[in-house]
């Protein structure tokens, strides 16, 4: 049995060694993959798949799949005769691999935002349910490999709300293509647990008496809140329904963060807020589309040749056309997740100094940026407000105060972060946890209480 924490921004996995979980290296990636996935054609996920499926779901997929596995061949084929390589790459590699050659085959970053996504189509749904298994069919064998043995047993990290606040039917299509692909690569039993429940218990370990825990869970696609009644008697029981006073959650993380950071904190180097020579402001639409990399349509019509004419007329009729021309490169070379990218490490780099310098001379000679923490507060109002709501709304549902809040995921290492939140609870203990690992280190916990 394991703890599966398929997260967003990284996955982990987590077993018992006695009463303490472990978080398992995953082969060269260490003990987290980041959640990308490069294909050097979107055709081959599907025989990628098929490949390294267990025997006895071969056979039911290749039946079901026999048109989209004989696409795939013809395009293996095809890359061979090329000299590209065939094989998926997943982590940093896949990152690399883009990077190396963007407008290039198929990357995709954070699956997980998009599987509670309105209006999608069966193949759509189709397509990320290919994803999502081929991700979990690698971090399986890597976890498998590490431990001598398979696993067939996991409990896998959700959010409250995998799209939006009370997206009841955007969670059940969201459970429903984490479940069949789980099930698809050899998991034969799959259960789910809240993300802030199991970073909730790893805490709960250390009580020595009832505490109120409000849990506040920033990960890299959702904020998620729980107020939990937690301590020595409560963990001892495997039915925890009374001990869960309230959620809230939404689709705002780091992904958030990242887009609005590069949105405006460095899409003015790119033209955004300039002029035209008419003395009218540049338009802004096709700024938010090339940056909003969790969104399916806006990426399609940024990137669409009627959007790549737009950009020719808006470069003649600029005042300042060599920087409206960066964004006309991004659209020409699909550079969207590279522009995000930059913003996201900027980010990062930020936790350590309070200014960062952002090299972009891969889209235009001698183009670089700097990037400060005023700058980051300040393009993520937004998000922020819609944090200390939802901290606000788990507070009033359970119609009681914390006695202690407990902060986990990766977005809450900022300082911009940890400063907000000291704000919000000037009275109140803050915790702050192990900001990846608390989630898988719960989920395997809990894996244990329900599989022994």
């Amino acid at each position: 049995m394991i703890g599966f924490d398929y997260g967003t921004s990284n996955c982990a996995v987590g077993v018992m060694e006695g009463n303490n979980p472990k978080i398992l290296p995953l082969g060269d990636h260490g003990r987290y993959i980041a959640s990308n996935l490069y294909a050097p054609s979107r055709d081959v996920i599907v025989n990628w798949l098929y490949k390294h499926l267990p025997p006895a779901e071969q056979t039911t997929f290749q039946r079901q799949r026999q048109r989209q596995l004989l696409k795939g061949q013809a395009a293996l084929r095809e890359l061979a005769l090329d000299g590209y390589p065939t094989e998926l790459s997943f982590g940093v590699q896949a990152l690399n691999n883009y990077l190396q050659e963007p407008d290039e085959g198929y990357y995709i970053k954070s699956p997980k935002s998009f599987l509670g996504a309105s209006g999608l189509l069966p193949q759509q749904i189709e397509l990320f349910e290919d994803i999502v298994a081929a991700m979990m069919s690698n971090v399986k064998r890597l976890t498998e490999a590490t431990l001598g043995r398979g696993v067939t047993q996991t409990v896998i990290g959700r959010p409250v709300n995998f799209q939006g606040l009370r997206g009841e039917e955007s969670n059940r299509q969201a459970l429903q293509i984490l479940t069949n692909a789980a099930r698809r690569v050899g998991f034969k039993e799959v259960e789910f647990q809240f993300e802030p429940v199991a970073a909730g218990f790893e805490y709960e370990a250390r009580l020595e008496k009832e505490t109120r825990v409000l849990v506040v869970d920033i990960g890299g696609g959702t904020t998620d809140c729980s107020m939990l009644l937690m301590g020595p008697k409560q963990a001892a029981a495997q039915d925890r329904t009374g001990d869960l006073l309230s959620h809230s959650g939404e689709r705002v993380g780091g992904n958030d963060f990242d887009i609005a950071f590069a949105l405006k904190g460095m899409m003015p180097g790119f033209g955004m807020d300039s002029m035209l020579k008419t003395g009218k402001a540049v338009p802004v639409n096709s700024y938010w589309q090339a940056m909003a990399i969790n969104n399916i349509n806006h990426q399609t019509e940024f990137y669409s040749a009627a959007n790549g004419r737009f950009l020719q007329q808006l470069i003649r009729d600029a005042e300042r056309p060599e920087l409206l021309s960066r964004l006309l490169t991004v659209q020409k070379n699909k550079l969207s997740y590279r522009v995000v990218n930059a913003a996201e490490q900027g980010k990062i780099a930020l936790t350590d100094c309070p200014q960062q310098r952002v090299d972009l001379s891969d889209i235009d000679d001698g183009f670089t940026l700097d990037l400060d923490r005023d700058g980051f507060a300040s393009a993520c109002q937004r998000e922020l407000a819609k944090i200390a709501a939802l901290m606000q709304d788990a507070i009033a549902q359970a119609g009681c105060r914390p006695d202690v809040v407990f902060v986990t995921g990766g977005t809450a290492k900022s300082p911009v972060l940890s400063q907000f939140l000291q704000q919000q609870f000037q009275h109140t203990p803050i915790v702050i946890g192990d900001h990846f690992g608390s989630v898988t280190a719960g989920l395997t916990r809990w894996a244990r209480t329900i599989y022994s």
